[in-house]
């Protein structure tokens, strides 16, 4: 198997609003420029809005000043929720930013899950993945086609020169988030890589990254050389028990801002638990947690079995980012 690539799944979160969020974004920043001067091949920021679970409503946004503090690092949307956007607009911003970062753009484009987000931005929930669907198609059409019209069920236009392109050609590459078995057969069927989300068990990952791989070669499309990046919470200390701890904390923070009544989406309601607590399954069979040595094993034994080609990591605290940087990833490049 080739080289695994590492990126960072970077969120925003800001628990309890415990310090001033100028602080959360000036950590998330610093991190990214420790991730430019080390071994990881990305940084992937995260779009949410209306909640704490992480305070970061524009990916693009973001994404200049990840440009700026950094010369190598790829920068990843993870995702684009394309539904809340007019395409068009939504073609620019990552162009632009693909242009002032020197072509360094991962686009991944998604559809979002929370149904705040869906009625605060007046997006019918049933129509978001047909919504989400032609955005994507008027966005690469946009970026390739020397004047764009269009006429769909959501967006038109007629000769529209979107300006600037993106400096990669054709364009940047393209994910797709997909975390049911309907959004992976659609995107196998048109031939996208997809992201696999950082909740889905270790069980469900290997799962679904079989069923992409059947549902691509019955498309006609092959997965040889695609990277395939599957998002891991991750929670690292010097000792098992430790991170355990840490995993744990991580975990009820996530089932009650992402899951809860809070965050008011179904995403993890949907999931047959078999009676199991949320947070006990985060922990029991999502989070990669445990010693240096420990989370390395784990890892190398994901690469053989999933397989897993691409590792995007969430840690769930400053001291996994800094174990994991130090300690793991030059275990695991």
């Amino acid at each position: 198997m080739s080289r695994m690539k590492v990126g960072v799944l970077q969120f925003y979160s800001w628990p309890d609003r415990r310090v001033p969020l100028a602080e959360v974004y000036g950590r998330a920043l610093e991190r990214i420029e420790v991730m430019d001067r080390s071994g990881y091949d990305a940084v992937w920021l995260a779009e949410h809005h209306f909640s704490g679970y992480s305070v970061c409503p524009s990916v693009h946004m973001m994404g200049t000043l990840a440009a700026a503090r950094t010369s190598r690092l790829r920068i990843g949307t993870a995702v684009s929720l394309a539904a809340f956007y007019h395409p068009l607009r939504l073609a620019e911003e990552v162009a632009l930013l693909d242009q002032i970062s020197g072509g360094r753009v991962n686009w991944g484009a998604g559809r979002g899950f929370s149904r705040g987000e869906f009625e605060a931005f007046g997006v019918p929930a049933a129509e978001s993945a047909a919504r989400f669907r032609e955005a994507v198609d008027v966005v690469l059409r946009a970026w390739t086609e020397e004047r764009l019209s269009y006429a769909g069920a959501f967006f038109s236009c007629d000769g529209v020169e979107v300006l600037p392109k993106p400096l990669q050609a054709p364009h940047p590459p393209v994910w797709m988030a997909a975390t049911s078995e309907p959004a992976i057969d659609w995107a196998a069927g048109q031939g996208f890589t997809i992201l696999m989300d950082p909740h889905a068990t270790f069980d469900e990952l290997a799962a679904k990254r079989r069923f992409y791989g059947e549902r691509l070669a019955a498309s006609g499309h092959d997965i040889a050389g695609r990277e395939i990046p599957m998002a891991r919470l991750i929670a690292l200390a010097e000792d098992d028990d430790k991170a355990e701890a840490v995993a744990r904390r991580g975990a009820a923070w996530l089932t009650d801002s992402y899951a809860g009544p809070g965050h008011n989406t179904v995403e993890l309601q949907k999931r047959d638990l078999g009676g199991k607590d949320p947070t006990d399954r985060y922990v029991e069979q999502v989070i990669l947690h445990g010693s240096p040595d420990r989370v390395v094993d784990r890892i190398l034994e994901l690469k053989e079995t999933v397989p897993l080609s691409y590792l995007l990591c969430a840690p769930l605290s400053q001291e996994s980012f800094g174990l994991l940087t130090e300690k793991v990833l030059p275990r695991i490049l």
